[in-house]
């Protein structure tokens, strides 16, 4: 099985390479390091440094012919979004369907792409399913979602079959400061620092932590099964209030952390917490990492 990850130097894709490469797959990254490291990539993955807007992602689909495609590259930063909605949407946008016409034109059998809890934006009644109605708060959830309607008519109109994982907020070792689940990596270098975490809210906002390990071995599941275009919410199906995350982190660390708040940040949503059911039937998939021992393998990471 010939895999190509895009994004696999990042947080999420090093992971998601790090899987395939541990069920033998043979894997082929191409990162831009505008955000990922290239002490993320793994070592029996080939490498190449290249911008998913480019015009020679063409030459390299027909020259090396892959199976499957797990598109990961994005601009996932929703204040970035707000700030900059046309570099949101040249990134998110047209690179995903610069990635879709050299996957049709080298009849790739599958995309992966990963999108996010963002296309739902504040839904009242959860945990959100995935036919909840999609109200993106920032032009990051809505890049997302357009591309998400890309793929449904690349498939109706080329054949080319999907699989969309929409991510809660990722979290877990290698992450940066940036992207959705970001806010455990902030909040773990503060503590370690013995510095006051901010907080934008009163901290009763909620969200769905899912970590890292999870998200990958989702990802290659989505390889694996027959039935192909679908949608899958990848979340614990549980909320966790900003204040609660940090009492844990803090247990982790064995600190009393210092709090400071701030107004609530624009395009930020409220309550979230995803369902998992669509994930459990159609990628016999379901999250094994417990919150408390993830918030401990990412803080112990970092030091």
């Amino acid at each position: 099985m010939k895999v190509l990850v895009t994004g696999g130097a990042g947080f999420i894709g090093s992971h998601v390479v790090d899987k395939l490469i541990q069920e033998k797959c043979q894997v082929v990254i191409i990162d831009n390091l505008s955000t990922g490291l290239r002490e993320n990539i793994n070592p029996a993955a080939t490498f190449i440094q290249l911008d998913i807007r480019n015009d020679e992602i063409f030459s390299l689909f027909m020259t090396e012919k892959f199976d499957f495609v797990i598109h990961l590259a994005a601009q996932t930063m929703v204040h970035k979004s707000l700030e900059m909605p046309d570099y949101d949407c040249d990134i998110n946008i047209l690179g995903t369907v610069n990635i879709l016409e050299a996957c049709r034109k080298a009849n790739v059998k599958r995309i992966i792409f990963s999108s996010t809890a963002a296309v739902y934006g504040n839904v009242t009644a959860l945990p959100v399913v995935e036919t909840s109605p999609k109200a993106p708060t920032s032009f990051y959830g809505l890049s997302k979602l357009t591309c998400e309607n890309y793929l449904s008519l690349y498939k109706e109109v080329y054949g080319l079959d999907y699989m969309i994982l929409r991510y809660a907020n990722v979290y877990g070792d290698r992450q940066g400061d940036g992207g959705e689940g970001g806010v455990i990596s902030i909040f773990a270098r503060k503590i370690r620092q013995d510095q006051p975490v901010l907080i934008f809210g009163d901290g009763s906002q909620t969200r769905d932590f899912i970590y890292v390990g999870d998200v990958a071995n989702a990802n290659y599941q989505s390889l694996l099964v027959d039935h192909a275009n679908k949608i899958c919410n990848i979340s614990t199906q549980t909320e966790t209030s900003v204040n609660m995350l940090i009492d844990y982190m803090g247990n982790v660390a064995g600190k009393m952390v210092v709090r400071n708040y701030n107004e609530k940040r624009e395009g930020d949503i409220y309550k979230s917490s995803l369902s998992n059911a669509t994930a459990r039937k159609n990628l016999d998939w379901q999250p094994h990492m417990m919150l408390l021992e993830g918030l401990a393998k990412t803080y112990h990471s970092l030091i």
